[in-house]
């Protein structure tokens, strides 16, 4: 088939290389989100999508709105018979769907009808699931609310921080959806409505969202650190400012620690939650760079009465 790919972020760059690799399809153009500003000095800066496009040399288009006239007609020109979705970000409207004759196919990552929405990962993290994955289906006006194609699942491991859970679904996702375009073009595959039942939504993350709430129990302490790393990067305040959390541990030993109260050993720093203690490990401060909790606390001398979140 005729292929016109659209993603944005790094994490639609291994779909775009497995259709590139697979010498099945031609991908004959790639959609991804204008230029963005970047770095100290926010120049603009391609998407990691144009970017891989580019050396490929392929054509790029960068609608500020997939419903312009002139991205509408060049789609038109181009005439694909698919459309491959990773991570765009933006809406296509109807009359951008109607113009590729087998639609625009969207990997996604979860296990819809679970987590549809803008941070799946974050929130199948957050919720203590277990179990996730990555589903392919057909794009329609709702969210994420068309029939699938395929799946693939993931386990969702201790320690997984959503960065890391993200990078493995990008690869495994990404023979998914090379596998469910070679299915719809030699008719082998066809899509299957969602259920109605078990239908959860994932809205994008605010930093609002990962501010820690030290009365909750531990473990939700450190599914949301976990959850929200490495973005937007979850938080609370220390002495009025704030203190960003990259890595805590739950420690069930020790119970004696009332909710944000700090407790600091030679190598360690304990706080307390609604349930039992987290260790910090990770932190960093306003404008430093990311160190260790115990290093931190002796820089910064902590008191006897401290606490976090106040």
């Amino acid at each position: 088939m005729k292929l016109v790919f659209a993603g944005t972020p790094e994490v639609a760059v291994p779909a775009l290389d497995a259709l590139l690799a697979s010498g099945r399809h031609e991908v004959a153009a790639v959609v991804t989100r204008p230029d963005a500003p970047s770095g100290r000095g926010r120049r603009l800066v391609a998407s990691p999508v144009a970017q891989r496009a580019e050396e490929t040399g392929i054509e790029v288009l960068k609608p500020v709105r997939p419903r312009e006239p002139e991205f509408l007609e060049r789609l038109r020109q181009i005439a694909p018979d698919c459309c491959p979705v990773v991570a765009y970000g933006a809406l296509l409207p109807r009359v951008a769907l109607d113009i590729p004759a087998r639609g625009w196919v969207n990997l996604h990552f979860s296990l819809l009808p679970a987590w549809r929405g803008a941070a799946p990962v974050q929130h199948a993290v957050m919720a203590g699931d277990e179990i996730t994955g990555a589903s392919t289906f057909l794009i329609e006006e709702g969210l994420d609310s068309g029939p699938v194609y395929g799946t693939v699942t993931e386990e969702i491991r201790p320690t997984d921080t959503s960065g890391d859970l993200l990078t493995r679904l990008a690869f495994a996702g990404s023979g998914l959806l090379a596998a469910t375009m070679d299915g719809i073009e030699d008719g082998t595959l066809k899509a299957v409505p969602q259920p109605g039942d078990g239908i959860t939504l994932a809205p994008k993350i605010t930093v609002e969202d990962a501010q820690v709430d030290w009365t909750a129990p531990a473990l939700r302490v450190d599914r949301v650190v976990r959850g929200c790393t490495p973005a937007p990067g979850a938080w609370t305040t220390f002495r009025g400012e704030r203190l960003k959390l990259i890595q805590v541990q739950p420690v069930p030993a020790r119970t004696d620690l009332a909710p944000g109260a700090l407790a600091v050993g030679k190598n360690s720093v304990h706080v307390g939650t609604g349930s039992y203690a987290v260790e910090l490990l990770w932190v960093q401060a306003q404008g430093k760079k990311p160190m260790r909790a115990a290093d931190w606390a002796r820089g910064v001398r902590i008191g006897d009465a401290e606490a976090v979140g106040l």
